[in-house]
């Protein structure tokens, strides 16, 4: 599962790269304007739920534009054709394929590709993480202060600011540095990777997430909720670190949030 994975993230993302600056059609959805999707979004996810059936007709599938797809199966792929759309509208090469399977409500492996850098992520349950074929770790910072920490806004933040602002303003106060890339899948094997010691998100989705947090684990990280918890890629909230700095980040979180 994990070969089928990799070869269809890298038809995918070899498809991305090729097709930049190509966009004939941009819609918004739900009547949000910075929520975009694209005619190559919807063609990447069909060439990645294709190939995947290609090897597991009876699988299920939860997909960002075509939704779920059920057959009953105990094997669940959770899938990102193009994370970073905005990023992507604008020829920024900060976008990437996302692919995670779930097995019995675990997500077991994920798998993250990066065309434009030609970096692969993956990981399997219990198995380490990689970055093109070589294991990674997280990082050893063991300060907020000292720590470069990621986030993301969600798409309606422009008209309901609170609490991504005050979330991002404590931050601002309590870390090295803060930056926002635009792709959580990204935001994700960066910190499994050691780029970056911390990411947090207030709304966020399955497929944003499903593969991206698996590799954070198997890079020795932690992701739980704001206030600590363990969590699911069903729940919206999700902050994820190299473990050292999570209850720091936390402390932090819990500022900003409803009594």
């Amino acid at each position: 599962m994990l070969k089928v994975a990799i070869e269809t993230a890298l038809e995918a993302g070899k498809f991305l790269k090729t097709n930049v600056g190509k966009i004939r059609r941009i819609e918004r959805k739900d009547g949000q304007e910075t929520n975009l999707v694209t005619e190559i979004d919807k063609k990447s996810e069909q060439l990645i739920i294709s190939k995947i059936k290609q090897h597991f007709p009876q699988h299920d599938f939860l997909c960002e534009e075509s939704g779920a797809a059920e057959v009953k199966s105990e094997y669940r792929w959770i899938i990102d054709p193009l994370d970073g759309t905005v990023n992507y509208t604008h020829a920024l090469p900060i976008f990437c394929v996302s692919i995670g399977l779930e097995y019995k409500g675990e997500i077991i492996l994920g798998v993250v590709y990066d065309p434009s850098l030609d970096e692969l992520f993956t990981a399997e349950k219990g198995k380490g993480a990689k970055l093109n074929k070589k294991h990674i770790e997280v990082s050893k910072t063991v300060k907020l202060i000292e720590s470069l920490v990621v986030t993301g806004f969600p798409y309606d933040v422009n008209e309901h600011p609170e609490p991504a602002v005050t979330h991002f303003r404590n931050f601002l106060a309590e870390a090295q540095a803060i930056r926002r890339l635009g792709s959580a899948a990204l935001d994700l094997c960066y910190v499994a990777a050691g780029r970056f010691d911390g990411f947090w998100e207030g709304v966020i989705r399955p497929w944003d997430m499903a593969a991206g947090v698996l590799i954070v684990s198997e890079a020795g990280g932690k992701w739980t909720d704001f206030r600590g918890s363990p969590s699911s890629v069903y729940k919206e909230e999700m902050l994820a670190t190299n473990g050292l700095i999570h209850e720091q980040m936390v402390a932090v979180l819990k500022k900003g949030m409803k009594k």
